[in-house]
């Protein structure tokens, strides 16, 4: 049976992605590999994602977890894979103008979600989130992807997150556990080790931006991307979603990926589209 997709979206939502989402952005995202798009959501969006928050703050899925010391003053929380259970999450995904976005950055005919992401620091949390790429993580390759990293507070420059510009280009580099620095998913030695970036700073082209609630940060899955703790009294509740686009495929690791989709490979063979109810058909052009 063939998939649908969701509603045509507005014509205030389509004038608004075409006004915010300049032939320039889009241009600085395939040469960049990370964008800022500027009040892509409307207020009553943005409530609507931070009341999902609350609630998935209020009752976390089985995949929860904290990515912070036990001596951090703060506390970096993270769940994953709710929109099927927090009907905030799956109203907003659907309903806001997230894939028409997507759907212009990847230039794909076909925008389809990979997954939700929910990361907050809550004040005078100090765990950085180090140097990395996504995309090694996953199961999956392709090039046509987005993440959007969508905060509900407001963002310092000092607090946000931080690409370096190009590297979504390849190559890949060794994913490493964020607290230990192991090599738990390829082979040691199977990848180049990222630089230490934060040493170099000034010789690496780092881009980032403040943000205010209603903005978008976009990027891509292998764009090294990292953050700081947050400073003074703020908390960071940000939601990221991914998206796939045309020429993504299945690609069953044998090991954990970040997030695990138990049962999958049985179901979805390797190179396969990623055609799966898992992995809903949000926008087709076809």
């Amino acid at each position: 049976m063939p998939e649908t997709t969701s509603p045509t979206f507005s014509a205030e939502i389509q004038a608004r992605v075409q006004a915010r989402l300049t032939d320039t952005l889009v241009q600085d995202f395939a040469r960049d590999g990370a964008i800022c798009i500027r009040q892509l959501l409307s207020p009553e969006e943005v409530a609507l994602l931070r009341d999902g928050i609350e609630a998935n703050l209020a009752q976390p899925s089985p995949r929860a977890k904290v990515a912070s010391r036990p001596d951090d003053p703060g506390r970096f929380f993270e769940d994953f894979c709710n929109w099927q259970d927090i009907d905030q999450f799956a109203r907003f995904i659907h309903e806001a103008p997230l894939a028409l976005a997507a759907q212009k950055l990847m230039a794909s005919d076909t925008v389809r979600l990979y997954h939700d992401h929910l990361l907050v620091k809550e004040p005078g949390t100090r765990q950085r989130t180090p140097w990395h790429q996504d995309q090694p993580y996953y199961n999956i390759e392709g090039q046509q992807n987005v993440s959007m990293w969508i905060p509900v507070d407001p963002v310092s420059r000092a607090s946000t997150l931080e690409f370096v510009a190009g590297s979504h280009k390849g190559p890949w580099l060794m994913p490493r556990s964020f607290m230990d620095n192991q090599a738990k998913w390829f082979p040691e030695g199977s990848l180049a080790d990222l630089p230490d970036i934060e040493a170099q700073r000034d010789t690496f082209p780092i881009i980032g931006w403040q943000i205010e609630p209603g903005d978008v940060v976009c990027f891509h899955m292998l764009a090294l991307h990292a953050a700081a703790g947050v400073d003074g009294p703020n908390r960071r509740r940000v939601f990221s979603v991914r998206f796939l686009g045309d020429d993504v495929r299945h690609a069953p690791r044998p090991w954990k990926t970040s997030p695990e989709f138990p049962g999958l490979a049985d179901s979805l063979p390797a190179g396969a589209a990623m055609d799966h109810p898992l992995f809903p058909l949000l926008l087709s052009s076809n």
